[in-house]
């Protein structure tokens, strides 16, 4: 499986931003795609996942700002985040786990700055 980020960039406090997660390859159901994020010098941090069938889970300060989703027809995850925060600037990493395997793909930087 591999996994194509984008939608990063530079976006002010207050503001929001749309990434996505593209997954090619053998996919089987039952899979979790989430999505983290890591600052320099710090380890990866959980932001939010879902899965196959919708469900979803979240860290605590992306609940009520942040909305992860997927489109199993197009094998593509979602992160809407709102109200950015300048806390909020990491490289966000996408992840999928199928059958006991876990992928990662390259990252997409987000920027909070005005």
């Amino acid at each position: 499986v591999q996994l194509q980020a984008s939608g990063g960039g530079l976006v002010q406090p207050g503001g929001f931003r749309r990434l996505s997660c593209a997954a090619s390859g053998i996919i089987f159901a039952g899979n979790v795609m989430g999505w983290y994020r890591q600052t320099p010098g710090n380890q990866r941090e959980f932001v939010a996942l879902v899965l196959s069938n919708g469900g979803t889970n979240y860290a605590t300060f992306a609940g009520g700002r942040f909305t992860v989703s997927r489109d199993n027809t197009q094998k593509t995850m979602y992160l809407q985040m709102n109200d950015l925060k300048p806390e909020d600037a990491a490289v966000y990493h996408c992840n999928f786990q199928q059958r006991g395997q876990s992928y990662w793909g390259q990252g997409t930087q987000v920027t909070v700055s005005s």
